[in-house]
């Protein structure tokens, strides 16, 4: 039942110390957060081909780059085993999805980017396919090379105008925001993508970066062609279990975080906040959830997982890719029974189980 296996975690390199991994055929894309396929019951499909990153944001919510402190082992996706699991899930879906490349890390790492974006087009069953990106490897060449390859929409992170504050937040002294900027003017004037503004706001950091920034997605046109009412969506920074934390900074409840932008659409009179019909995301089926908290589940170690102390298990069906946690000493090919911990999304958390 596990015939094949060995050739589905191969070894590419080093990244800043950590082994390289890709993640190919047989293993299932469905059932780790890190990579692969997220279904969160919506008609929107979250596809995640890289985990690398060549930013350190302050704020980073899975502390992914370099100058990670949690991570073992870095990850990415064959692109075509990949595209087949987007279009089954698009398929269950009955089609017209929207299929949003994400991660863990920064999406522009894969070099197989704009075939990933072909392969997912080229299916009736995707409407269309959105890129989130810090942008630091956007360039006018590969924005060409994504429009070519049917990319409809990128969701830019660029968090700041000011050069300054942009480096202290993204944590890396040679990202440039206005070079940022002046791609995605070109990307807009140029090509059939749109482009909207994503910038995570941290409290005491960057508020006053958030004007500036809805200039420019006024003056440029920033989510016309997607028919969009706004072309800026505001993230608010979270803490998270493996993320980093901005020292000396509480986040704003939900609250205070909606009072402010209200604030904000008040004297620049351009739309912030939006509900999610107004942005095409609409309720879908939901994937099963095979495993259910507390089962027991057979499986067999893949390899190393994302973090410190985790392992990546396929369950006996090969239909889903978990993270084990302490689960250190097990060994590739190992046969074990793991307690499931964590199964919401389709995303398992499980552990080896002791009886």
């Amino acid at each position: 039942m596990y015939s094949g296996l060995e050739g589905g975690l191969r070894r590419l390199g080093l990244f800043h110390g950590r082994q390289v991994y890709e993640v190919c055929e047989p293993l299932p894309l469905i059932g780790h957060i890190a990579f692969g396929v997220i279904d969160r019951g919506t008609n929107v499909i979250q596809v995640r081909p890289s985990t690398l990153c060549y930013h350190n944001c302050v704020f980073c919510s899975v502390d992914a780059g370099p100058a990670s402190r949690t991570r073992q082992s870095e990850f990415v996706v064959d692109v075509d085993w990949l595209a087949r699991w987007v279009v089954e899930v698009a398929r269950f879906k009955g089609g017209g999805v929207e299929v949003v490349i994400d991660g863990v890390g920064e999406p522009l790492t894969h070099p197989k980017l704009p075939r990933l974006v072909e392969l997912v087009k080229r299916s009736s069953l995707v409407s269309r396919v959105a890129l989130e990106t810090h942008g630091g490897g956007l360039t006018k060449d590969l924005a060409i090379r994504l429009w070519e390859a049917g990319l409809d929409r990128i969701n830019l992170s660029v968090d700041a105008v000011s050069r300054d504050v942009a480096v202290k937040l993204v944590g890396v002294g040679w990202y440039d925001p206005q070079r940022i900027l002046d791609v995605a003017e070109w990307v807009i004037e140029n090509t059939g993508i749109d482009v909207i503004l994503a910038p995570v706001v941290v409290p005491g950091w960057n508020e006053d970066e958030v004007i500036p920034l809805i200039e420019w997605a006024r003056k440029h046109g920033a989510g016309r062609r997607s028919g969009w009412p706004t072309g800026v969506l505001i993230q608010k920074y979270e803490v998270h279990k493996y993320g980093r934390k901005v020292p000396g900074v509480r986040p704003w409840s939900w609250e205070a975080f909606y009072g402010w932008l209200r604030k904000i659409e008040e004297r620049t009179g351009y739309r912030l906040v939006v509900e999610s019909r107004e942005i095409g995301i609409e309720r879908r089926p939901k994937l099963g959830t095979p495993y259910k908290v507390g089962e027991k589940v057979r499986g067999v170690v893949v390899g190393p997982g994302l973090h410190r102390g985790e392992t990546l298990i396929v369950d006996s069906r090969l239909s889903r890719l978990m993270a084990s946690i302490g689960s250190t000493g097990l060994r590739p090919g190992q046969r074990v029974t793991v307690t499931v911990l964590e199964n919401d999304d389709n995303i398992y958390v499980v552990k080896p189980s002791t009886t």
